[in-house]
């Protein structure tokens, strides 16, 4: 029993580990972010749709649940589109640690949408989140740009969880993964015919480029996906968040790891960056706390 739950546990951080590389193959990918994220959307879509088929686990969702995913489809696809955008006009570092300020995004738009009570505690951290911010934007006044897109796609990221959270409970989360998938990329297909993106050269892709794209949309796109829904069956909530919370310190090792000298940062930076995945971890811990002594 002891080896099976060490066994979850490396599996988790295993697949942890898969979502912050996915910033790296981002980086390595030549592709500016329309294509790179249309191509994502497509492969995933397809390998989600073959494991439905295999598994049997094929579902037709209701009128009203497709409404609410063709929405978040294109709320995913605008979420890809800046984060990738915010790793090509900045790097890997600066796009994870703004990235990490979705987890306060989340805390703020679940009691305004869901008219629930404000935790204040997470209003406190936030603050801190914003101090961490704030820092980073002073130290990397380069990639301002990057800074503000990472801001858009970590404010879509929680819109986008906190819908799905929801959707969830009507759906299984392999179908709502390949529906929202299809979605976003008929929404990228859309605005690629009407602004004439679609040409002979957007399919002439390069060797790495293909190999690169087939990696981030099966492994770190759909099999990272269905696993982790499937660790839920072993792991605890708090395992779960709080082990997630790390993706962005593995996607920051990595990528210093693979891209060197250019990924490294000045004191500042790390130093708000360092503020900012401590409130989340904090954040996290004391989130889980309280459900564990909450009455069942």
């Amino acid at each position: 029993m002891q080896n099976d739950n060490l066994k979850h546990h490396l599996h988790l951080h295993f697949i942890v580990l898969i979502w912050g590389f996915t910033a790296v193959l981002g980086a390595l990918i030549s592709l500016e972010a329309i294509p790179l994220v249309w191509f994502r959307m497509s492969l995933a879509a397809l390998a989600v749709l073959l494991f439905m088929i295999v598994s049997g686990r094929w579902r037709r969702p209701t009128l009203k649940s497709l409404g609410k995913m063709f929405a978040l489809g294109l709320a995913l696809a605008l979420h890809w589109l800046t984060f990738f955008g915010a790793i090509k006009i900045s790097n890997v570092s600066v796009t994870l640690s703004v990235m990490a300020t979705g987890a306060f995004f989340a805390a703020f738009l679940e009691p305004l949408i869901f008219s629930r009570p404000m935790n204040w505690r997470e209003v406190v951290l936030g603050l801190f989140a914003v101090l961490g911010l704030g820092i980073i934007f002073h130290a990397s006044t380069q990639y301002v740009w990057g800074i503000v897109l990472a801001l858009i796609s970590a404010f879509l990221s929680a819109l986008f969880s906190v819908f799905n959270g929801r959707l969830v409970k009507e759906n299984s989360a392999t179908t709502i993964s390949f529906f929202e998938l299809t979605f976003g990329v008929l929404g990228i297909s859309i605005y690629l015919l009407f602004t004439q993106g679609f040409s002979a050269g957007f399919f002439d892709l390069s060797g790495s480029d293909w190999i690169y794209l087939t990696i981030l949309s099966t492994i770190c796109t759909a099999y990272a996906f269905i696993a982790s829904v499937n660790l839920m069956k072993w792991l605890t909530p708090f395992t779960l968040m709080l082990t997630i919370n790390l993706e962005p310190i593995y996607g920051i090792v990595l990528a210093l790891l693979v891209f060197g000298d250019a990924e490294y940062m000045s004191g500042g930076f790390y130093f708000g960056a360092a503020i900012i995945l401590g409130t989340v971890l904090i954040n996290a811990y004391f989130k889980s706390k309280g459900r564990r002594n909450s009455p069942k």
